[in-house]
C-alpha cells in the first residue's frame, strides 16, 4: 500500500485524502493546528513547518511527500527532498512564492504578463508609479491570498498609505489590467513526462475571493492559448503533479497572473464534472501511476460557500447538484465548502440557479452580468 505525506492540512489536503482511499493509498499529515480539517481523515503530524523532527516523522513514512498550498517554507521542502521523493519540487515552491520570480519565470518562457516593477522603499514605489502609472496594484512579493496582502493605487494621495500599510516587507507593483475576465488552466504532468489539461475554466472573484467556477469556456482559441503557454511552464519546471495556471483575458489573448503548483480551487468541480479529478490525477502523477482522461462529463457550475454551509436539504433539493463540506466551523470569509451543478440545458440551468445562487449569496443579476 503506498504512502503520501502532505504538508498542509487544509481542504485541498482533506480532498485528496478522499480521492486517494478510492485508490488505497494511506495518508498522514503535517500541520500547526490540531484541528486542521484533513486531520478527521487521516493521521495528523501537529507541528510547525520548519519543525525538523517532524519533517523527519514524515519523511521517514512516507513513499512520497506534497503540499497542501505553496506558501510552506521552500526550506521545509528542501529539508524532505534529501530524505524522499516530493513533488512539486522545492525550487518551484520558491517561484511560486515569489511574485517578482513568477513574473520573471513568464518573461523567459515569452507568455504575457502584467509590468511590474519591484519596490522595496518608498521612493522605489514612487519611481515605480511613474514608471507603470496609474491605477496600478501594490501587493507583497511573497504570501497573500483571496485578495490579501495588496492595495489598489488610483491616485498620487494613495500611494503614501499603501506604503504604509504594506511597507516593511518587500513589494512589487503591478499595473492594473482592465480585463474582461479571469481564467484558469488546469494540467497534470506524470513523472514520465505524459501531460494531460483539463477543459479552460472561467472563475468569478468577489473581494478577491473565488466565487464561482464554470466549464466549459467557450472560447478555443483561448484555451488553445492556455494550453500552449501552461504547457511551456511544465516542461520547463519539469513539474510533477497537478499545476494551475491563472490570467486574464483582455482583447481575446491571455495575459498571466500566477501559478499555483498544487491543485486548485478552481479545479473543485472535476470531482462532479470530470472522468478524473484533478485530485486523483495528482496523486496518480506524483506516485509514478497511469494518469486519468480529464475527459469532461458535462457542463459544470462549481459555487464556493463562503463563511457557511447552506441547509444541506435546501440544496440537495436541486436536481443534479453535489455537496462539499470541508468539516471547518463556519468564519467570515472562510471557504467552508463548495457546491457543483452539472446540467446540460440552459433553461434548465438558470432554474437551479436561481435557488442556488441566494443560498451562496449571490443573485441571478450578478451570475449573468459576468456570463454576458
Amino acid at each position: 500500500m503506498m504512502k503520501v505525506g502532505i504538508v498542509g492540512g487544509g481542504q485541498l489536503a482533506r480532498l485528496l485524502v478522499l480521492a486517494g482511499y478510492n485508490l488505497g493509498l494511506q495518508f498522514q499529515i503535517l500541520d500547526p493546528a490540531i484541528d486542521a480539517c484533513a486531520g478527521q481523515l487521516a493521521y495528523l503530524i501537529k507541528g510547525n513547518y520548519e519543525d525538523i523532527s517532524r519533517l523527519k516523522q514524515l519523511a521517514e513514512w512516507a513513499d512520497v511527500v506534497t503540499f497542501d498550498f505553496e506558501n510552506v517554507p521552500a526550506t521545509a521542502a528542501r529539508i524532505l527532498e534529501e530524505q524522499v521523493a516530493v513533488y512539486p519540487q522545492a525550487q518551484t515552491l520558491y517561484i511560486a512564492q515569489d511574485r517578482f520570480c513568477e513574473k520573471t519565470l513568464f518573461l523567459e518562457l515569452g507568455i504575457p504578463t502584467t509590468l511590474f516593477a519591484t519596490v522595496d522603499s518608498l521612493d522605489e514605489l514612487r519611481r515605480a508609479v511613474i514608471k507603470l502609472d496609474l491605477p496600478a496594484v501594490l501587493k507583497t512579493r511573497r504570501l497573500g491570498y483571496d485578495g490579501k496582502g495588496q492595495r489598489v493605487l488610483r491616485i498620487l494621495d494613495d500611494v503614501e498609505s499603501a506604503w504604509q500599510e504594506l511597507g516593511g516587507v518587500p513589494l512589487i507593483l503591478e499595473e492594473l489590467v482592465p480585463f474582461e475576465r479571469e481564467v484558469s488552466v488546469l494540467a497534470v504532468r506524470g513523472i514520465d513526462g505524459e501531460t494531460k489539461f483539463y477543459p479552460l475554466v472561467e472563475n468569478y472573484h468577489r473581494d478577491g475571493i473565488l466565487r464561482l467556477s464554470r466549464v466549459p469556456c467557450r472560447d478555443q482559441m483561448l484555451e488553445f492559448q492556455g494550453y500552449n503557454y501552461t504547457r511551456c511552464v511544465l516542461d520547463h519546471l519539469n513539474y510533477i503533479g497537478l499545476l494551475a495556471v491563472e490570467f486574464f483575458v483582455k482583447k481575446g489573448c491571455l495575459i498571466a497572473n500566477e501559478i499555483a503548483p498544487r491543485v486548485h480551487n478552481s479545479g473543485h468541480w472535476t470531482i462532479d464534472g470530470a472522468e478524473t479529478s484533478q485530485f486523483e490525477n495528482h496523486l496518480r502523477a506524483i506516485l509514478g501511476l497511469p494518469l486519468g482522461s480529464t475527459s469532461l462529463l458535462g457542463p459544470c457550475i462549481m459555487l464556493n460557500c463562503i463563511g457557511a454551509m447552506p441547509e444541506l436539504a435546501r440544496v440537495l433539493a436541486v436536481q443534479d447538484t453535489h455537496y462539499h463540506f470541508y468539516g471547518k466551523t463556519r468564519r467570515f470569509g472562510r471557504k467552508v465548502g463548495h457546491l457543483t451543478l452539472r446540467v446540460n440545458d440552459s433553461d434548465k440551468l438558470r432554474a437551479c440557479l436561481n435557488v442556488l445562487l441566494p443560498l451562496v449569496g449571490l443573485t441571478i443579476d450578478e451570475f449573468l452580468e459576468w456570463s454576458y
